[in-house]
């Protein structure tokens, strides 16, 4: 991003269910959120594919989807991502090309190469446990199931051919990055849970970029963890509810969303908390002054052209309330640009 452009923000949605609520309650709470992000300004809205985890509801992607974007009309709503080791390219071609006839010009599709559960999950998916090693192919022939079928296709997209489903590779390595760059597709990094690799994956990914039908130059997004309030101390509370549920995963155990703690220290080994602070290193967590001074590092670090903000906080009105706020920044830093 050149220091005279406007930053473009946008929005992945998790969906959390926070403790003392329902799937239910929380997929409401997505349609709420997109409609306060339209409001804002934000460019896209996203919610990502996991299995068996209770504390996140959009393992029915396509369906979540089509729930935000028929209760919203301007804002782009896709997925970060679709895991397809665990699909048919075809049938996510299929359930695409239904989002893009109903909701034209609104519809990206995120693609992601982990399977999003454990390996046990996956069996139950009904995919070959060794899918992800196919992934490449699985991207090209989901690309050809969007093109306008030939009058001699025995098989056919339908809805999806000739469909306008913009596609995405996301990332957490250098793989997808120079897949991206090979097809010349856009690629975004999830530094929201995987910070490693994030500016080596970039540099890859533009070195290696080939122009293409879908993208003349190189487009990056980069994906943080924001929790924005009203103060520092009010934020880094808020904040434990991300680094809980973390925590649960990483021991095992995920569950619902938990409520915030006032010391996260009294809950987590020095170990864990070295874990934490590593993984969520490139996260914006603090007041207004705090979050930007954290987004205008990472985007000066990445040159990114997006940032995607994953806001995991217990309180839906505080989650709003986070969004609001670095709806302002990014305000701040247009202004400025």
């Amino acid at each position: 991003m050149s220091a005279a452009s406007s930053p473009v923000f946008s929005v992945l949605d998790l969906a959390p269910v926070p403790m003392g609520s329902t799937v239910g309650d929380a997929l409401r709470n997505s349609l709420d959120l997109a409609r306060h992000a339209e409001r804002l300004g934000f460019h896209r809205y996203w919610l990502a594919e996991h299995h068996n985890m209770p504390g996140i509801a959009s393992a029915a992607t396509a369906v979540a989807i089509g729930h935000v974007a028929s209760g919203t009309s301007t804002i782009r709503v896709g997925s970060g991502g679709i895991m397809l080791p665990n699909h048919a390219p075809l049938m996510v071609a299929e359930a695409f090309g239904t989002l893009a006839a109903l909701y034209p010009g609104r519809i990206d599709l995120g693609l992601g190469r982990a399977p999003g559960t454990d390996q046990a999950t996956m069996r139950a998916l009904r995919r070959y446990m060794g899918a992800v090693d196919s992934f490449a192919q699985d991207v090209v022939e989901l690309q050809a199931w969007f093109q306008p079928a030939t009058p001699d296709q025995s098989v056919r997209a339908v809805p999806g051919e000739g469909q306008d489903v913009p596609l995405w590779l996301l990332g957490s390595s250098t793989y997808s990055a120079q897949l991206a760059a090979a097809l010349g597709l856009p690629f975004a990094f999830a530094a929201h849970f995987a910070p490693d690799q994030l500016v080596d994956a970039i540099a890859l990914y533009r070195r290696h970029f080939k122009p293409s039908d879908a993208l003349a130059s190189p487009y990056v997004m980069v994906c943080i963890g924001v929790c924005a309030a009203e103060t520092d101390e009010e934020a880094k509370r808020l904040s434990s509810s991300t680094q809980q549920q973390f925590l649960a995963l990483r021991r095992g155990r995920p569950g619902l969303m938990p409520p915030p703690v006032d010391d996260i220290t009294l809950i987590a080994s020095p170990a864990e908390l070295a874990g934490l602070e590593h993984t969520f290193r490139y996260s914006a967590v603090g007041s207004p002054e705090t979050v930007r001074n954290k987004i205008e590092a990472v985007l000066a670090l990445t040159g990114a052209d997006e940032l995607m903000a994953a806001s995991q906080i217990h309180s839906h009105t505080a989650r709003v309330r986070s969004y609001e706020i670095l709806a302002e920044i990014r305000g701040q830093l247009a202004q400025a640009a």
